[in-house]
Parts: structure tokens; C-alpha cells; sequence
């Protein structure tokens, strides 16, 4: 889906996404939170390490302001072949997961989301433009603004550190 305004976004809150159910959602629904965004698959090696200390991350922080997105892609590996509806079914029930589930999209290739084309402009060195495949993690400040990209192979709990300083809480 294309974004709100396809010109010069100045942050990802100037883009719109289908949910997995096909509902448009603002993203400038999320300002003031700290989002962690992940292009996931059901059936990648990654998908229990990643999905469970995803979790883990949304359940410890949520209430102090920090939101997981979730964007299904079944561009590595054909590693996400099922509907919207089973991707949801197979996270909500293996996972329980809480965070949102969006609809499925291309990250790379002509048909990215304008999303992701957004998210892979900052200077990231030696991840070069494309996503490498599935889990790879991008942390938006609370202002909208790509703050840190991370390699798919990256725990999502090694993340912890950047995201409790994009949060303003203490180091433990």
C-alpha cells in the first residue's frame, strides 16, 4: 500500500499499512512509541528463537511504551507460503503473541512495501540496500525516526540496551 505522502516521508508516520485482517492502519498511530519492526516468517529456522524473545521484548515493555510490528514476507526461502489469516492463526496460537500482525509484503524487488523502501534508506554500511531474509529488525525512535537496523541472525534480546534507551528507562 502506498504511502500517505509518497514524497520526501520524513518519518514512517507519513506511511499507511493493511493490517492482516485488510484494514488500512496509520502508523501515526504509534507516535510516542518505540517500534520494533521485523519482517517474520512461520517456517524459518529463526521463527522459535525469533517469535519467543519477541515476546518476551513486547510483554516486558509494553507498557513503558515499546510496540512490535510484524510484517510477514515470503520472499527468503518461501518461508511464509500461508494466508494473512493462518500466518495470524500460527502466531496467535504457537506464539501468543499480542503484538500486531500486518498484511504480507515484499521487502525487496520492485514490489517492496513503500514501508520498507523507507526503512532501508538510512546508512547502514555493510547491510547494503536489500534485506538479507527473514527476522531482520529495524528500532524507530519515539519521533518516528530509523534509529538502528540488525541483522536477522541479531537476538532480538540482544537488543534489550537500544531499546531500553529509546524507552528513557535505566540501565540494570
Amino acid at each position: 500500500m502506498a504511502s500517505k505522502s509518497t514524497k520526501n516521508p520524513e518519518s514512517i508516520y507519513d506511511f499507511t499499512v493493511k493490517d492482516a485482517k485488510g484494514n488500512v492502519v496509520d502508523l501515526s498511530a504509534y507516535k510516542g512509541k518505540v517500534l520494533l519492526i521485523v519482517n517474520v516468517a512461520s517456517k524459518c529456522g529463526m521463527t522459535n528463537s525469533n517469535y519467543t524473545e519477541l515476546n518476551q521484548l513486547h510483554e516486558k515493555y509494553k507498557d513503558q511504551g515499546l510496540e512490535i510490528l510484524a510484517f510477514p514476507c515470503n520472499q527468503f526461502g518461501e518461508e511464509e507460503p500461508g494466508s494473512n489469516d493462518q500466518i495470524a492463526e500460527f502466531v496467535c496460537t504457537r506464539f501468543r503473541s499480542e503484538f500486531p500482525i500486518f498484511d504480507k509484503i515484499e521487502v525487496n524487488g520492485d514490489n517492496a512495501s513503500p514501508l520498507y523502501n523507507y526503512l532501508k534508506l538510512g546508512k547502514w554500511g555493510i547491510f547494503g540496500d536489500d534485506i538479507q531474509w527473514n527476522f531482520a529488525k529495524f528500532l524507530v525512535s519515539k519521533d518516528g525516526q530509523v534509529v538502528h537496523r540488525y541483522y536477522p541472525t541479531a537476538s532480538p534480546l540482544s537488543l534489550e540496551y537500544d531499546i531500553k534507551k529509546l524507552l528513557g528507562l535505566g540501565q540494570e
